[in-house]
């Protein structure tokens, strides 16, 4: 799976745009799985030769594509979270001109989008392009913990054990979806679950 046409949704849902090449000295490039295609789409010579492209394979062997562009930096790690400081020291050692590119699942780019803004760069100048699974970050509004790579609704909170709807509010401070119990006033009364998008 590549490209995902998202229906429409509520205002707070993220919508991800096209990744194209813009000027600059210095380009951020940040890509899980198959995010990495958008990088292979938008690379040219002269973009690579200020690039720092930090990748997440989850599995997949984009790497030696990614390295054949030649960047001026490359890394690539097993998690977000193994990469999430090497992120945060980036973005706090980013030139005024830096250009953000993020592709990939909803998940990578809903982490590092907040990374960037706590950086100061407005998410309205950071670039996005979905790319790959559809599965969720999702967070319980009940118990506050966050289960990774939701595909289906409803779906069992990871932390506390509730059935949870999915629903498309998406907070951008926690970079998640909201999930809220299901069987709140009719315990046991849960819907099968079925893919979100199905």
């Amino acid at each position: 799976m590549s490209k995902f046409e998202f229906p429409q949704s509520i205002r707070s849902r993220p919508v991800w745009g096209t990744l194209e090449p813009r000027a600059g000295k210095h380009h951020l490039m940040i890509a899980d799985a198959q995010g990495a295609e958008a990088i292979l789409d938008v690379a040219t010579p002269e973009l690579m030769t200020g690039a720092h492209i930090i990748f997440i394979a989850k599995g997949t062997d984009y790497g030696d594509k990614l390295r054949a562009l030649n960047p001026a930096q490359y890394y690539e790690g097993p998690s977000y979270e193994a990469a999430a400081s090497r992120i945060q020291r980036v973005l706090q050692d980013a030139k005024m001109s830096t250009q953000v590119y993020l592709s990939g699942t909803e998940s990578l780019m809903g982490q590092a989008m907040r990374e960037c803004t706590n950086a100061g760069i407005p998410y309205t100048a950071v670039q996005t392009e979905h790319r790959g699974s559809t599965a969720r970050r999702m967070q319980c509004v009940h118990c506050k913990g966050i289960t990774e790579d939701v595909a289906i609704d409803p779906f069992v909170c990871s932390h506390c054990g509730l059935n949870l709807f999915v629903r498309d509010h998406y907070s951008r401070r926690l970079a998640a979806y909201q999930g809220v119990c299901i069987d709140a006033e009719d315990p046991g009364n849960v819907p099968p679950s079925k893919g979100i998008y199905e």
